[in-house]
């Protein structure tokens, strides 16, 4: 859904704040408009609609959503790099809500949490504005009541197209995520212990809002595959039967180079592109996800989310090149952090178990100053998996447990595994504001394993 367009005479003012730069650091202390378009950019209006809806399955059960536009997911938005998004929300739920752009970089008062800005209310209208600086496959979801919410279908794919020169002959956005259901088909109660530890978790897989669909590619083609894990808890490694495929993207952008693979994991929040395909006709290849135990209470064995059928011979012109773009590393892997943020967990007697920031729920953590380079080290001290996520920014994974990433990219979520030391690397450009991280598994997150911090001037 690509909305109304229009294109702007405003400059962007991408205005120099100081004189000119001695360091690489320097670029990141611009100061411009974000709610303006780049010369030649287009203003991209849509129209969202927060509402109760009915919600097809696709094998003939109905469930009753909080969806966007009455649909799960919510329609697919698409902008060009420079353009700016002015997405205008109405709630028409019975509880004010909020839409959180997960991983565009944007100004602090559009990242869509109740930090940065006053809930929407029932009956309420509100206006975000912001432009889209990065090609990528991002998406938007509520960050209010997020596990209700987000459960019962509040997201949706968002698509920013740039000049990346690759030529696919088809794509495909497919939106992973589960439902927890009960013994009648209706939403199954929130709560208990074993939620409260691993995130919540169903047996209901979908993709797109449907229950284990056929998806279709026509033989000796390529395909990109824009790939979004938006369930609350679940780890998607996905595979294709075995066959391989060759990762393109990531969270925000292109790899410097495809790489090949049979299986990706996708923590929750994450996003990757994948060039999929080419298949002989009459193939059927089982979409799923491989085994995976994030030393949760219970165990995920292999499990379907749906099936590639290859149909008839068409003629390919997909062009995938060997390089497809430089990234210059912010950091060497073993470069001393400048902060330690320590996921862990506790007991407590109000509220039982709960999952921490360096030993605080909702911790408020140090302001960053604009230009200044963050090498955080996030210690996991847990036994279990946490994606760790980025507000607004995007960073680079330097090392794991001390080994060098074997590749570079640009990510705005980072799984961390049990008993783990994770570096990362990023610069605050000219935004500040109020921003957070946190853990992506929704229950988490609530739970209070999250961080608040200011960027600064």
């Amino acid at each position: 859904m690509k909305g109304h367009e229009h294109h702007a005479n405003a400059h962007s003012g991408h205005e120099m704040m100081h004189a000119p730069a001695a360091t690489a650091q320097d670029d990141y202390r611009r100061a411009y408009d974000a709610t303006q378009p780049d010369p030649g950019g287009r203003v991209v209006t849509v129209e969202l609609e927060a509402r109760e809806a009915s919600w097809p399955l696709g094998d003939g059960r109905q469930f009753a959503a909080w969806a966007f536009n009455g649909q799960v997911p919510g329609p697919t938005l698409e902008a060009r790099v420079g353009d700016v998004l002015e997405v205008r929300l109405t709630n028409r739920l019975p509880e004010p809500t909020t839409i959180h752009w997960h991983g565009l970089q944007l100004p602090a008062p559009m990242d869509g949490t109740d930090i940065v800005q006053r809930t929407v209310a029932p009956g309420e209208t509100y206006t975000y504005r912001f432009r889209a600086s990065d090609a990528g496959t991002f998406w938007y979801h509520s960050h209010t009541n997020e596990t209700v919410q987000m459960e019962r279908g509040l997201y949706g794919a968002l698509v920013v197209r740039g000049d990346e020169g690759l030529v696919f002959d088809g794509e495909q956005v497919l939106v992973f995520d589960d439902l927890k259901l009960d013994a009648r088909g209706w939403l199954a109660r929130f709560g208990g212990f074993v939620q409260g530890h691993d995130g919540r978790e169903g047996d209901v897989r979908l993709i797109n809002g449907k229950v284990e669909p056929h998806l279709a590619i026509a033989a000796g083609q390529v395909e990109r595959w824009r790939l979004v894990n938006a369930s609350s808890a679940r780890y998607v490694r996905f595979a294709l039967g075995g066959a391989s495929f060759r990762i393109v993207a990531s969270d925000v952008g292109l790899l410097e180079a495809p790489r090949e693979a049979r299986e990706v994991l996708l923590a929750p929040g994450e996003r990757v592109d994948l060039a999929i395909g080419p298949f002989a006709e009459g193939q059927a290849l089982p979409i799923e996800s491989l085994a995976y135990w994030r030393m949760t209470v219970k165990r995920r064995k292999t499990e379907p989310f749906g099936t590639l059928r290859v149909g008839p011979v068409r003629p390919s012109s997909a062009v995938i090149p060997d390089r497809l773009r430089s990234i210059a590393p912010l950091a060497a892997p073993d470069a001393a952090p400048s902060r330690t943020i320590r996921f862990g967990a506790r007991f407590s007697l109000r509220h039982g178990l709960v999952f921490v920031v360096n030993g605080q729920r909702h911790y408020q953590d140090h302001p960053v100053r604009v230009g200044e380079l963050q090498v955080w080290e996030i210690v996991n001290e847990t036994n279990m998996d946490h994606p760790f996520h980025l507000h607004g920014f995007a960073f680079q994974v330097l090392s794991v447990n001390g080994k060098p990433r074997a590749w570079k990219s640009w990510e705005d979520v980072v799984n961390l595994p049990p008993r783990s030391r994770t570096r990362i690397a990023w610069i605050p450009d000219d935004r500040p504001g109020r921003w957070m991280y946190h853990c992506h598994i929704l229950e988490h997150h609530a739970s209070g394993m999250m961080g608040h911090f200011d960027v600064i001037r």
